[in-house]
């Protein structure tokens, strides 16, 4: 008998065949979003311990997730995995794995590059890697990584899950047509890979399609909205800002209520889409009520300042959202140690935390400065652009309140450029043109 193989015929050293189904199973739900990638392993490793990639393979579960205690599980399971009789494989995911763990996410991205180009069928390497490089808002990693590999998929297991990725890639590129065309291409071969699902809605938020976006969204609902879909929230969010973006305030507030609450609060990634969703909304005159007191007593569990700047950020929104600007303030203590991760902090972090809390004690002039500084962050904070559009869109609510008309114009006008049709943006330029004239 050979050695294990996982299903796209990489080495899988110590597997049985129940291991090898198994660590197929995670990966799926890994690219796909849908599953439980986790209990997969579990399985996996309960019929193979011996297996060093299924507890690697946990370890990048757990240290993607943006979660300080998670990531002290991670460690736990590379120690266990580098114990463990190991080859080329094992040693490029653990040494990414230890890169990724101390804080230095475009590290670790490297060595999963180097590694691809060696071995580019590894479904494991490239999707931790596609991770990596949206989490450190790297946009040209996030489509060259994918785009360099994507031919040699052709007819491999997985390919539409690859192609889904690319589609994410180029849409933060900016290539929004190729983008569309390989979601789109994608979900026909898989209707259940909620990542190509949402690149596409991404292709609609950046292009300024919100009614595509509305019928796209409610069109595959029965795909993407399941319970075990782990990227429900974060396409509830999406279609919550089809909302915005058609002056339904109303409407976006209810999903706010309903399915973003009822997927579950209990993570940093959702509660950061709660947050920006919350902060949009209020910008627009809704009444969000005690909303901001649940979340911030959420995110009390899931901070710890410095670690993920991204996440500090929206942290700091549902505190001052709540009136809790000692909280807010707390996070400001997060800038120290020298990881790329606390870079991040104190380049961009700080002034942005700076920037809300000054927002919303009404200190125009202070929240103009700081988050002018650091809006321009792609390749060094997280996110996506739709998500990270939360800074420019504060901004410009700045400069009208703080009573900045040239500021306030021109940040209109930017906006304008690229989504026309948008009437939160047609409103920016007639409220910043009022003050002009006032």
């Amino acid at each position: 008998m050979g050695m294990a193989q996982d299903l796209q015929g990489n080495p899988l050293l110590g597997a049985n065949p129940a291991a090898v189904v198994a660590f197929d199973e995670a990966l799926r739900a890994y690219a796909t979003y849908h599953g439980d990638p986790v209990a997969a392993l579990d399985r996996g490793i309960a019929a193979a311990p011996e297996c060093a990639m299924l507890w690697l393979a946990k370890a990048w579960l757990y240290g993607l997730a943006t979660e300080p205690g998670a990531t002290a599980m991670a460690r736990d399971f590379v120690a266990r995995a580098q114990a463990l009789a190991g080859g080329k494989r094992e040693a490029a995911h653990g040494e990414a794995l230890a890169r990724l763990l101390a804080g230095n996410w475009t590290s670790a991205g490297l060595v999963l590059e180097r590694w691809q180009a060696e071995m580019p069928h590894d479904l494991l390497a490239l999707q931790s890697g596609h991770l990596i490089d949206f989490f450190s808002a790297n946009a040209r990693a996030l489509r060259d990584r994918v785009a360099r590999v994507l031919p040699l998929w052709r007819d491999v297991p997985g390919e539409s899950w690859v192609m889904g990725m690319a589609a994410f890639g180029f849409e933060e590129a900016g290539d929004y047509a190729r983008a569309e065309d390989l979601g789109r291409e994608a979900v026909e071969r898989d209707p259940r890979d909620s990542w190509a699902h949402h690149a596409v809605a991404h292709v609609m938020e950046m292009m300024g399609r919100p009614q595509d976006g509305l019928g796209w969204m409610i069109a595959r609902e029965p795909y993407w909205a399941s319970d075990d879909d782990n990227l429900q929230v974060h396409n509830w969010w999406h279609r919550a800002l089809c909302h915005i973006e058609t002056d339904d305030i109303a409407g976006a507030l209810a999903l706010y209520d309903g399915p973003v609450r009822r997927g579950g609060l209990g993570l940093a990634l959702p509660l950061a889409d709660g947050a920006a969703l919350l902060w949009r909304l209020e910008m627009q005159g809704a009444d969000v009520g005690t909303r901001w007191e649940e979340l911030s007593d959420k995110w009390e569990g899931h901070e710890a300042p410095g670690f993920y700047a991204f996440n500090d950020l929206h942290a700091a929104m549902a505190h001052v959202g709540a009136g809790r600007f000692d909280r807010a303030g707390r996070l400001l203590s997060g800038a120290s140690g020298d990881s790329e991760a606390a870079g991040w902090m104190r380049r961009y972090g700080l002034p942005l935390v700076e920037g809300v809390i000054a927002f919303r004690r009404g200190d125009y002039d202070l929240a103009a400065d700081r988050l002018m500084q650091a809006r321009h962050i792609s390749g060094g904070f997280g996110g996506s652009h739709a998500q990270r559009d939360v800074i420019d869109w504060t901004l410009a609510e700045t400069a009208i309140r703080g009573r900045m008309p040239g500021l306030a114009e021109a940040l209109a006008r930017e906006r304008l450029a690229t989504r026309p049709h948008s009437p939160v943006n047609r409103s920016f330029l007639r409220r910043a043109v009022a003050l002009r004239e006032a």
